[in-house]
């Protein structure tokens, strides 16, 4: 074996892990974020960064053609693989190791076949050569491209700084414009040839923009496979220059409600008469509000902190004691610390209690009264009591129905409120935002499948 060979070998030991979850797969997800952190795994921000894309749930019909963009977006060699149940993590990562360890010495059979006919090609080429001579008008008229890299998008994720501004973030807008074209969906009615097309990029528009000027309109799909982003959202943006003016939401489908929300799995079994700790309850609270916290701060360009908060939210999901969670807690007194970090994303997506209350929002996101730094804080707030009475062995209510997104009886799921919420939000936000804001609020589509909770009272 040669020394790139072994290189390659070696580098495939630790694979960059791309995972991209359906509606449903909460729990998958889980697991196998927490298996590839403990493999000591990197995470790839984005398709061209990454070795392996793991799919977390059982894909629809309609799902194929995003993920196969996704896929065509992992430089070779790449493997794709599904994780449809919860328990088999462990075992797929072990055998995608050993495979992506043998693709990196071993070339696929269609790479040999491509390596000899380019050999071919190169062998002909230099016998017509020498045949024609050197005359100038014998060989081709315009110059060779070279498109192996022309789809590969040049970074592979968010790098740990933490003394950026929002529009500082123009790594981060790509994975969206470079990711969305992976998210398109065309059972989702979205035409982006009516836009027209060059080289298969959307041409721009002309509309109206705040000032009265005439500035072109670009329309922008965003997810649903997108890095530290919610669940199966699907946003198609109508941009100026790089202001939103038009927001339209959409959603993978939703599956069928035979499973509960995992994230708001206590409460509702409680609702339906089991019997749930209050301890178990602060638990899952507090772990779903360290996930939010993680991806917002991921999305900020905080990678260590958003490590250090998902590890947190692992161990309280393994069952991990107050007591022995003790010494990770500093990263949350780090983050309410931060001056820096309240600077970056301060102002962005305002939504006071007031308008939260007539939209229907619940939950923290009503109780923040203001913007995507006090969401974060309250999240905070409530994570950090919540660990006070992780060892509570009280029976939690059936009518205590407030989940981490807010009230589970209502006449509509918390996470539809968020979604409804998120034109009014965006509209008008520069486009290197647009993520902080959704970030902020992060709706669970898995709620979305959620039937009126009977027998309860309501808010």
């Amino acid at each position: 074996m040669d020394l790139r060979g072994l290189l390659r070998r070696t580098a495939m030991r630790r694979p960059a892990v791309l995972v991209v979850a359906l509606p449903g797969a909460t729990e998958i997800r889980l697991e196998v974020e927490a298996e590839v952190r403990r493999c000591g795994w990197p995470a790839a921000g984005a398709p061209a960064g990454a070795d392996l894309m793991v799919v977390c749930g059982a894909s629809e019909p309609g799902d194929a053609e995003w993920l196969d963009d996704i896929e065509g977006s992992m430089p070779e060699p790449a493997v794709r693989i599904v994780v449809e149940e919860t328990g088999h993590a462990a075992h797929a990562l072990e055998r995608v190791r050993r495979d992506l360890t043998d693709r990196a010495v071993t070339p696929r059979e269609a790479d040999k076949d491509d390596q000899q006919a380019a050999a071919e090609r190169e062998s002909d080429g230099r016998a017509q050569g020498e045949h024609q001579g050197h005359g100038g008008d014998q060989g081709h008229p315009f110059p060779s491209m070279d498109h192996g890299q022309g789809g590969r998008a040049a970074h592979s994720g968010h790098e740990g700084h933490e003394n950026h501004r929002p529009d500082d973030h123009a790594p981060h807008t790509d994975h969206m414009e470079h990711e969305s074209h992976g998210g398109h969906v065309d059972h989702m009615g979205h035409d982006m040839h009516a836009m027209g097309e060059v080289a298969g990029l959307p041409m721009a528009e002309r509309g109206d923009d705040r000032d009265e000027l005439r500035l072109d309109q670009l329309h922008v799909p965003i997810g649903p496979g997108l890095t530290d982003w919610p669940t199966g959202l699907v946003l198609r943006l109508t941009l100026q220059g790089d202001v939103v003016q038009d927001v339209e939401v959409d959603h993978l489908p939703v599956p069928p409600g035979h499973r509960l929300p995992f994230w708001d799995e206590p409460w509702l079994r409680a609702a339906q008469g089991e019997e749930v700790t209050r301890g178990s309850a602060a638990r899952r609270r507090c772990a779903a509000h360290l996930d939010s916290a993680g991806r917002l701060l991921a999305v900020v360009g905080w990678d260590d902190a958003a490590g250090r908060c998902r590890r947190l939210r692992d161990e309280l999901l393994s069952g991990a004691s107050r007591e022995g969670i003790g010494g990770t807690l500093g990263v949350l007194r780090r983050v309410r610390r931060s001056r820096t970090l309240r600077w970056s994303i301060a102002g962005l997506g305002e939504l006071s209690s007031s308008r939260a209350g007539e939209a229907g929002v619940t939950g923290p996101v009503l109780a923040a009264d203001g913007d995507a730094y006090d969401r974060l804080r309250r999240w905070l707030d409530e994570i950090e009591r919540g660990l006070e009475v992780l060892d509570d062995e009280r029976q939690l209510p059936p009518d205590e129905l407030t989940g981490p997104r807010g009230r589970l009886d209502g006449p509509r799921p918390p996470s539809q409120a968020l979604f409804d919420i998120l034109p009014e939000l965006l509209t008008g936000a520069e486009f290197a935002c647009a993520r902080i804001i959704v970030a902020s609020l992060d709706p669970d589509l898995d709620e979305l499948a959620l039937a009126p909770v009977s027998g309860a009272a309501h808010a």
